[in-house]
C-alpha cells in the first residue's frame, strides 16, 4: 500500500514510520508540521529508504495537504499528528484545538475528496485511521478497564480536543460513508520518547542530578504500552481491523506512577551507576509536587477486543520494556541533547497560570 502517515516525526509516528519502511513492503508519505515534538533524527534510520517520503505540511493547511493526496494517491492514511501533552494544554488549549479538531477536520476531508476520486476496487480498500487516546474516557476507579463501548467523559484541555477529534471521524464514516477504523492507547513509552513526558523526564533528570517530580501522591494508575508493540498494534488494525471499528490498545501494565518512578531509579542504579556527584542515591531525587488541575486518578484498558479478533498482543513486559528503554537513552545522548538543546528544557508545565487567549 501507500500510507500517508501524519505526525511521522513525532514519538508513535515514527515508531509507525520505522516499523513500516523495516519490516513491510509499504511506501509510506509522512507529512509532519515539525512542532517541538516533532524530530527528523528519529527517522535517521529510515530516511534515505526510497519507499519513503517527508512532506513539511502543517495539517490545518488544506489546500498543501489537498496536494499531498493529489500527489502520493494513498491507498490509506494513518492519523497521528495531533497536540499530545495534557500540561501544555491546561497552560495554553487553544493549539489543541487549532491541531486536534480543525486539522482533523481538514484531513477528513481532503480523505474523502481523494476516496470519492478513487476508482471502486481502490475506494473500497481505502482506510482512514485515526489514532488516539484512552484519556477521553475519563478517569476510572479502583476498578474496572476502558472498553470500547466506554462512554467518553475527559477532563482535560488535550483529552476534550482528541474526543472531539474521534466525534468528527465517527461522523465522516456515518454520514458520508469513509471508510474509517479508531484505536485508543494506553500510555506510551520506549525510545525516542520526548523528554517531558514521565519515563523521560525521569531518565534524563536523574542522569544529571536533577529533582524526579512526581504528582500529588504520585499514587495515579497508568496502563503502559511500549511504543514499537503500539506500532504493530496500528498496522495491524490498518490492515486487518473491521470498517467502522473501535479497538482498544493496551500494554496489560497497570502502575502507579511512583513505581515508575522507583523502577527507573533502581535500573539506574544498575545501569548507570556513576552519579552526578551530589547524588548518593537516584531515588533521594524524588520530589512530591502540587497535583496537576483535574489530574485523572486511574487509566486501564481492556485490549481483549484486538486479541480476540485480531490476533494482537503486547510482546514487552514493562519490566523488559522499561528496561530497554533506559538503556537506549544511555547510549543515544546525541538524539536527547539535540531535543534539549531545543524549546524544550525540563520545566515544570501545566500549572495554569498562562493568560486566556
Amino acid at each position: 500500500m501507500k500510507i500517508l502517515v501524519t505526525g511521522g516525526a513525532g514519538f508513535i509516528g515514527s515508531a509507525v514510520v520505522r516499523l513500516l519502511i523495516q519490516h513491510t513492503e509499504h511506501q509510506v508519505l509522512n507529512v509532519d508540521k515539525l512542532t517541538y515534538a516533532g524530530n527528523l533524527e528519529s527517522l535517521t534510520p529510515i530516511s534515505d529508504h526510497p519507499r519513503y517520503r517527508f512532506s513539511q505540511v502543517d495539517i490545518c493547511d488544506s489546500v498543501k495537504i489537498a496536494e499531498q493526496f493529489a500527489d502520493f494517491q494513498p491507498d490509506a492514511v494513518m492519523h497521528l499528528a495531533a497536540e499530545s501533552h495534557v500540561d501544555r494544554s491546561i497552560d495554553g488549549p487553544a493549539a489543541f484545538i487549532e491541531s486536534n479538531v480543525i486539522g482533523t477536520y481538514t484531513l477528513l476531508e481532503a480523505a474523502r475528496a481523494h476516496w470519492l476520486a478513487l476508482p471502486e476496487q481502490r475506494a473500497e480498500q481505502f482506510r482512514f485511521h485515526h489514532i488516539s487516546t484512552d484519556e477521553v474516557y475519563g478517569s476510572l476507579g479502583p476498578e474496572g478497564l476502558f472498553r470500547e463501548d466506554n462512554r467518553y467523559e475527559p477532563n482535560s484541555p488535550y483529552s476534550a480536543s482528541k474526543a472531539s477529534s474521534d466525534h468528527l471521524v465517527r461522523a465522516w464514516h456515518a454520514t458520508y460513508g469513509l471508510p474509517i477504523v479508531l484505536t485508543n492507547c494506553s500510555n506510551n513509552y520506549g525510545p525516542y520518547h520526548f523528554p517531558e513526558k514521565l519515563i523521560p523526564l525521569t531518565i534524563l533528570n536523574a542522569l544529571e542530578g536533577k529533582p524526579l517530580p512526581v504528582y500529588g501522591d504520585g499514587k495515579q494508575v497508568r496502563d503502559w504500552l511500549y511504543v514499537e508493540d503500539h506500532a504493530r498494534a496500528l498496522v495491524t488494525v490498518l490492515s486487518e481491523g473491521k470498517v467502522g471499528e473501535t479497538y482498544n490498545i493496551g500494554g496489560h501494565n497497570e502502575k502507579q506512577n511512583i513505581e515508575v518512578v522507583r523502577t527507573i531509579c533502581s535500573l539506574l542504579e544498575e545501569l548507570a551507576p556513576n552519579k552526578p556527584a551530589t547524588v548518593s542515591h537516584y531515588e533521594d531525587l524524588i520530589t512530591f509536587v502540587a497535583d496537576r488541575p483535574g489530574h485523572d486518578v486511574r487509566y486501564a484498558i481492556d485490549a481483549g477486543k484486538i486479541e480476540r479478533e485480531l490476533g494482537w498482543k503486547p510482546q514487552e513486559t514493562f519490566t523488559s520494556g522499561l528496561k530497554k528503554t533506559v538503556q537506549w537513552y544511555l547510549q543515544n545522548e546525541d538524539w536527547w541533547r539535540h531535543v534539549q538543546d531545543g524549546s524544550y528544557q525540563g520545566e515544570r508545565l501545566g500549572l495554569a497560570t498562562a493568560d486566556p487567549v
